[in-house]
């Protein structure tokens, strides 16, 4: 809908901000007021979950013929120790799992990234490391730039016949596309090191074969965005951007001409992180009348093009961002506060997640200013947007993601809605909700028809009350049918984070 037919959307964003502080403290999770909206969701997070390799029966339905290639996901897999457990989802060490589908075979193989964190808490027996959510009596930071030691439990990406994983602020770590054993971090040929900032969160061109990144070098006098773009595993340049002040990015989009951010008064107090024994999530402070701020930089060249107010709102992930003549469309998930405090204490999450919605943001490049915004009326906290990858960075309609029915109430929750949404449909939405105790998992990857415009959605479903997991296909332009093809594992999977699929060549 327009702007000015979303006094109903804004309404109910708007209610959820109230006074409090992201980072207050919530009350505990046997409190009085608290309902229990996710049964079960601690099965979902034990200390820690095997590593595997086996093949797979499909069970119940079946699996397109088109369906052929790698499905990559990755997410924590390892929450510590009884002894000193992790406290937020963040902090879980990085497991990647590839799914590979071939004529009449499906086969699971699941790795730990043995990083540099990973493997020095394996020989100690003990969590080494202070993480995102998680400070603890001597827990260290690293020694290249007195930031975290990366779980590399983010995303995954195959880039120039590699295959990288990626935690927030660290180099990637390179994996054999075939076996998902640890090669080593990937330095780009040496032009990156240790201490370069990196997000979890690249960019692929399509057309060009470039990944671009992006890192935020978090000071307190002199805060700077990097931008990255890469040719192969040549990097082609590195550009920093001066920001206001050091806020907590996680994403960003890419168009044509463009790498667009979305800037939130999310700010990180570097030196409490260093000077204190404070998890990060302790550093950062919500500061909303500082006000947003869309930036945008040239694509070949790293420079600004504009930075432009956008009101006091949050954004941890944007959908797309595609250019007609002089305007730039720019379509994110807006809440009314950060995420992150959501994501803990381990297991009852969520607990009072605001609501936020998928958001089109129509930018004037000769005005460099927002000239009109649209909402889509799905307000139960989306998360974990995907689109048709043939249509990045181009017009589209399509989009999906997973959502937290509900949301609205107090108590802990969970994704238990794959939502299928149409920008030009607004007042229809395509839902398929799980049934009772059953939660979804990892981003919902769109995989097409090279024949066609149909295609599939892959994403995970978790059964609690069975602790059985499984990986469900559904028709992506019908979801709320239900899954086409419904693959069980032989053992429980972590709930992962980001995904990718990776098409056989016919």
């Amino acid at each position: 809908m327009s702007e000015s037919s979303a006094s109903h959307a804004e309404l109910k964003i708007s209610n959820q901000q109230g006074t409090r502080s992201a980072n207050e403290k919530q009350p505990p999770s046997n409190s009085q007021s608290d309902a229990d909206f996710a049964p079960g969701l601690e099965a979902a997070f034990p200390s820690e979950f095997p590593e595997g390799q086996c093949h797979l029966e499909c069970v119940e339905g079946r699996i397109p013929s088109f369906v052929r290639g790698v499905y990559y996901l990755n997410g924590p897999a390892r929450f510590g120790t009884k002894e000193r457990p992790y406290q937020n989802w963040l902090d879980g060490d990085g497991m990647v799992c590839a799914l590979s589908f071939a004529a009449g075979k499906v086969q699971l193989t699941n790795r730990y990234v043995r990083s540099t964190k990973f493997l020095t808490e394996q020989n100690s027996g003990v969590p080494v490391f202070r993480a995102f959510g998680t400070a603890f009596s001597g827990s260290r930071l690293n020694r290249a730039n007195n930031g975290l030691e990366s779980p590399v439990n983010v995303s995954v990406y195959p880039f120039s016949d590699r295959l990288l994983a990626f935690g927030e602020q660290g180099l990637p770590w390179e994996l054999d596309p075939s076996t998902l054993a640890t090669i080593g971090p990937f330095t780009f040929g040496g032009r990156l090191n240790e201490a370069s900032p990196f997000s979890a969160h690249p960019k692929f061109d399509p057309h060009t074969h470039e990944m671009f990144n992006f890192g935020i070098f978090f000071s307190s006098h002199s805060p700077k965005l990097y931008l990255y773009c890469f040719d192969h595993d040549r990097l082609r340049f590195r550009k920093g951007c001066t920001l206001d002040y050091p806020c907590s990015v996680h994403d960003f989009a890419l168009s044509t001409n463009y790498a667009v951010f979305y800037l939130s008064p999310y700010l990180l107090d570097i030196s409490k992180l260093l000077q204190g024994n404070q998890a990060v999530i302790d550093s950062l402070r919500w500061e909303p009348g500082r006000g947003s701020k869309i930036l945008i930089l040239s694509r070949s060249r790293g420079e600004v093009v504009a930075s432009i107010p956008n009101g006091d709102r949050y954004c941890l992930h944007l959908i797309n961002a595609f250019e007609e003549g002089n305007n730039l469309n720019l379509d994110v998930l807006e809440f009314p506060e950060p995420i992150y405090p959501q994501y803990q204490p381990l297991p009852h999450l969520f607990r009072d997640v605001a609501m936020g919605c998928p958001t089109r943001l129509c930018i004037d490049l000769e005005k460099s200013q927002v000239r009109n915004r649209s909402y889509f009326e799905y307000c139960q906290a989306p998360d974990f947007p995907a689109i048709d990858p043939r249509r990045a960075m181009q017009p589209y309609e399509d989009f999906w993601m997973l959502g937290i029915s509900p949301t609205g109430k107090q108590g802990r929750k969970f994704f238990d809605e794959l939502v299928h949404a149409n920008w030009k449909k607004p007042g229809v939405i395509d839902i398929y909700k799980v049934p009772a105790t059953t939660y979804l998992g990892g981003e919902p990857v769109f995989i097409g028809d090279s024949s066609s415009d149909q295609g599939v959605v892959l994403c995970q479903e978790f059964a609690a009350h069975r602790e059985q997991s499984y990986f469900l296909l559904f028709d992506a332009y019908h979801v709320s049918d239900g899954p086409i093809a419904r693959i069980p594992l032989t053992q429980p999977l972590y709930l992962g984070f980001h995904a990718v699929f990776q098409a056989h060549c016919s």
